[in-house]
């Protein structure tokens, strides 16, 4: 046991109070070489954050102290959450989250790490603790990603994150060439104090807002991707070899012969997994997965394996993708490209007609790709029945139908051990040259995903269960049982609509009776409530150094093999199966593996976090880019969220918007959360989660990053619109009135932004009078209120153009006379 452990374990059983150093050396009868050591592993328990040193200096468990530990997640209202990660708190659910006031957040910033003390047991709408930021731990957010405003002698930089909410401080001579309305990154120089805000320096300014390709480097920048590499990565991967070397075909599995096949999408370029199936003699079928074998060519600890390490995953945003290894790997020699020997690990495995794993072989292997396919390829021959596509593609057909029957016999068992299958739809924005978006494709998962699923879902539970029975050091892909409140809460819901979830002898809800509520309410109108709820109740998905299950996929073992190219943990997988398969995995190795695993498991969760987020808010600004040109046109969808500020709704084409409470105007609306409804205080009118309704389109807003709506049979458009309208939008669709209003909009927008430079320049050249300087300023005010007001009456008459457009006709074609109520009665 090593001395950390002995302290840890000391502090645990036995310290009834915090302790010195000099306690702790006395109460474990330290000698000698363990007397240098304590203050090392004092300080590195510390650091850990296993222990706290109070303002005495001395030591105590955060658990004991009345304090946790945990990173801050604040909201756009102000408030946060701090999410404890120490050994005690982790894998709880959010239910023993620590809400914090705003007035309670000290100096924290969002992500934060922060020690918190508990002030109350129940506190924030009686669900969680309450507590205090009372120190911060380690800083998150060095730099900041926003938009420059400045006057003569200082500016700020207001963060595009709305849940960081303080501006940054910038002194005049930190402008680093940055001129209002550019989008720059800041570097904190000065953390806020109680009473000051950040203060930093401009080290970047990226451009103006509106210009190609500021949007998506914003985003990069804000989450600190980057696509290039350090220059000694890049070295390395020259020197990477272009072919296998033939040396190495000897100690592997020679598989060159088979028909494997690569299946993908149709602009896949990382192709780290192929697969072959054939029927064998007794009725099973023989399956293969084979997968590129990079950590043959990523060495542990290299340059190569720092930088994949600290990525921890490939980025795929709206209009690139920003790669985990140099594309002299992910696109070259460890890409399975079609017609090229590659090496492999593979996963061989044969399936009764059951569909369960009755042999399998977990080994190195050298293949030859026979073809690359595509999902749509697949689609069309095995779905829609081309005949062209079948009659050019005669050579793949028998294997196509073996995969294809292998896929169902996959797809039934895991069905029936309970498998909870989500029909969850995503939306690929399509772009033109330029990199702006010119469609919305909603991806639709066809009998080619499914197949090539159902193989890598088969071939991670062998895997994982291969190391879990050896009980050797292994990272596993967890998703844990949803939390006790949450399944109430679903339970509740059930009962309105005469459904409820059974437990089993245990007390428990298995996926099973998730999956059997899901199928008896497919196709109802209550499908879409249940659905959205149910998956909400899930608990998000994470790497973990010990086996606790997958709940989603009813799984006893899993863990993720099959993507090494673009997911470390995949990579650590594969060199964790080389080291049990040649059976190098000593005692001592095993101890090491399980003390690092764990920070790699933790390090890697939360890349893949950051990676979905970035994902989703670059697809965001290309919505919202997208939707711009529809302003003021009718869309049908479906309430995907309901709160206490509005309702989400989720357009046909895959978009969300808000409509807001406010611009619901036949009644008062209050949020009724255990009905996910808001109801109508004199009507009682719901709209409910799942609900259709047809809305307008009002706003879309890049620098917000938000699509608002409103109601078409409640609803009123806003009097006046915002600068920020307009994302230069493609004006198709709109009636010729309302393209000259918006394109004003878009003038009016350019110049506001050219006017502070200009004035700034004019300035440098003239010296003026104080008593011409305040004439001006003067007239100037006066100038700005008149095209405020030039502004509302636009405003004003766009939007009666826009209720009257339709009813306002004669004939079908010509419109009606004028209008003869007055504003005032409307407005009455």
């Amino acid at each position: 046991m090593s001395l950390q452990e002995r302290i840890m374990k000391y502090m645990q059983e036995r310290a009834k109070k915090p302790m010195s150093q000099e306690e702790l050396l006395t109460a474990l009868d330290l000698h000698d070489e363990e007397i240098r050591e304590l203050v090392p592993a004092m300080e590195e328990l510390v650091r850990k954050n296993l222990l706290i040193q109070n303002r005495s200096g001395l030591y105590g468990l955060p658990s004991h102290m009345n304090l946790v530990i945990g990173r801050m997640s604040i909201t756009a209202k102000g408030f946060g959450f701090v999410i404890p990660d120490n050994g005690n708190e982790e894998g709880k659910a959010k239910v023993n989250d620590v809400f914090i006031p705003s007035g309670m957040l000290g100096t924290a910033m969002n992500n934060d790490k922060v020690l918190v003390r508990i002030t109350a047991e129940k506190s924030y709408e009686n669900r969680t603790r309450e507590g205090e930021v009372i120190r911060i731990l380690e800083r998150a957010n060095n730099r900041v990603v926003g938009t420059f405003e400045s006057s003569r002698t200082f500016g700020f930089v207001v963060p595009d994150d709305n849940r960081l909410n303080q501006d940054i401080f910038i002194e005049g001579r930190n402008f680093n060439g940055a001129k209002v309305g550019m989008k720059v990154v800041a570097e904190i120089t000065k953390w806020p104090t109680k009473n000051h805000s950040p203060e930093g320096k401009i080290i970047e300014v990226l451009g103006r807002i509106g210009s190609p390709g500021v949007d998506i480097l914003s985003v990069m920048r804000q989450y600190d991707l980057t696509e290039e590499f350090p220059l000694e990565v890049q070295e390395e991967a020259k020197h990477i070899e272009t072919e296998p070397s033939k040396r190495e075909y000897k100690n592997r599995k020679d598989r060159r012969d088979f028909q494997i096949v690569t299946i993908d999408g149709e602009d896949a370029k990382d192709l780290d997994d192929g697969v072959y199936a054939e029927k064998l003699p007794n009725g099973n079928i023989f399956l293969g997965v084979y997968i590129a074998d990079v950590s043959h060519y990523v060495h542990s600890f290299a340059p190569l394996d720092r930088e994949a390490y600290n990525r921890g995953t490939s980025v795929y945003l709206a209009d690139r993708v920003i790669p985990m290894l140099p594309v002299e790997l992910s696109n070259g020699i460890c890409s399975l490209n079609a017609g090229e020997d590659r090496l492999s690990m593979c996963a061989e495995m044969e399936i009764d007609a059951n569909g369960a794993v009755v042999k399998y072989e977990i080994a190195p292997a050298v293949i030859h790709v026979y073809r690359r396919l595509t999902y749509n390829l697949v689609n069309k021959i095995l779905v829609e029945k081309d005949e062209q596509v079948i009659s050019d593609n005669q050579d793949i057909l028998p294997l196509l139908d073996i995969l294809k029957e292998v896929r169902e016999r996959l797809f039934a068992r895991r069905n029936r051990r309970g498998a909870i299958d989500f029909d969850i739809s995503e939306v690929k924005v399509k772009l033109n040259a330029k990199g702006q978006a010119v469609g919305l494709i909603k991806r639709e998962r066809g009998l080619g995903e499914s197949i090539i699923e159902e193989c890598m879902l088969v071939a991670n539970e062998t895997v994982a269960q291969h190391m879990a029975q050896r009980n050797l050091p292994f990272i596993y892909r967890v998703h844990e049982n949803p939390t006790e409140d949450k399944m109430n809460a679903l339970n509740e819901l059930l009962a309105t609509f005469n459904l409820h979830l059974n437990r089993n002898k245990d007390g428990e809800i298995e996926p099973l009776a998730i999956q059997q509520v899901l199928n008896n309410i497919k196709g109802k109108p209550e499908e879409k409530i249940i659905s959205a709820v149910a998956l909400r109740s899930m608990q998000q998905a994470r790497y973990n150094a010990e086996n606790l299950g997958h709940f989603g996929l009813a799984a006893q073992y899993y863990t993720h093999f099959t993507s090494p190219i673009r997911r470390y943990p995949d990579l650590i997988v594969h060199r964790l199966l080389k080291e049990q398969l040649n059976g190098k995995m000593s005692t001592a190795r095993q101890e090491k593996l399980k003390a690092r695993l764990p920070e790699i498991a933790t390090h890697t969760s939360k890349r893949e976090r950051i990676a979905t987020e970035a994902e989703r808010e670059t697809i965001l600004i290309k919505e919202v880019e997208y939707m711009a040109q529809f302003l003021g046109e009718e869309f049908n969808g479906i309430i995907s969220g309901v709160t206490a500020f509005g309702i989400f709704v989720e357009l046909d084409n895959g978009v969300e918007g808000l409509v807001h409470v406010s611009t619901m105007v036949n009644d008062y609306y209050e949020y009724v959360e255990s009905e996910y409804a808001l109801v109508g205080e004199a009507t009682n009118f719901r709209y409910r989660l799942g609900d259709p309704v047809t809305v307008i389109l009002t706003r879309a807003s890049i620098k917000e990053r938000a699509i608002d709506l409103i109601l078409k049979d409640n609803g009123k458009m806003p009097l006046f619109l915002e600068d920020d309208i307009i994302a230069k939008p493609i004006l198709t669709g709109v009636e010729d009135v309302d393209k000259k209003f918006f394109a004003k909009k878009a003038v009016d927008n350019d110049i506001k932004e050219e006017k502070p430079s200009r004035r700034a320049k004019k300035r440098k050249h003239k010296k003026e009078k104080l008593t011409d300087r305040v004439r001006k300023d003067k007239l100037s005010k006066e100038k700005h209120s008149k095209n405020i007001a030039k502004k509302k009456v636009k405003s004003h008459k766009f939007y009666d153009e826009i209720y009257n457009k339709k009813s306002h006709r004669k004939n079908g074609s010509d419109r009606r006379a004028k209008d003869k109520v007055s504003k005032r009665k409307r407005r009455k």
